[in-house]
């Protein structure tokens, strides 16, 4: 959503050995549409998203930003599930292959 300026769902699958997170489309599909480095990378909640309606943030936010410094936005469904998220992310990083 961060590149396109809308959000788009998508199914996500974290991995240790090698440190990603996949992503697919939530509709089906064998291949990922993409994926995220994790190793060395730094993840935090975003409390206030410049340029996004109010409704569309609501404190569900986090921000992965890659070794490479590639910036990622993504929401969670809930507050509890962006914490989980977050702390997942955060062991991979810093003990994922």
């Amino acid at each position: 959503g961060h590149r396109r300026k809308n959000w788009k769902v998508r199914k996500f699958v974290l991995r240790d050995d090698p440190a990603y997170l996949h992503y697919y489309d939530p509709a089906g599909g064998e291949e990922p549409l993409g994926a995220i480095h994790l190793r060395g990378c730094v993840v935090t909640a975003v409390e206030d998203m410049p340029d996004s309606k109010k409704y569309d943030v609501d404190n569900i936010l986090f921000e992965i930003i890659t070794a490479s410094e590639i910036h990622y936005y993504l929401q969670a469904a809930s507050s509890a599930e962006r914490t989980e998220w977050i702390k997942a992310i955060q062991t991979v990083s810093r003990t994922g292959k």
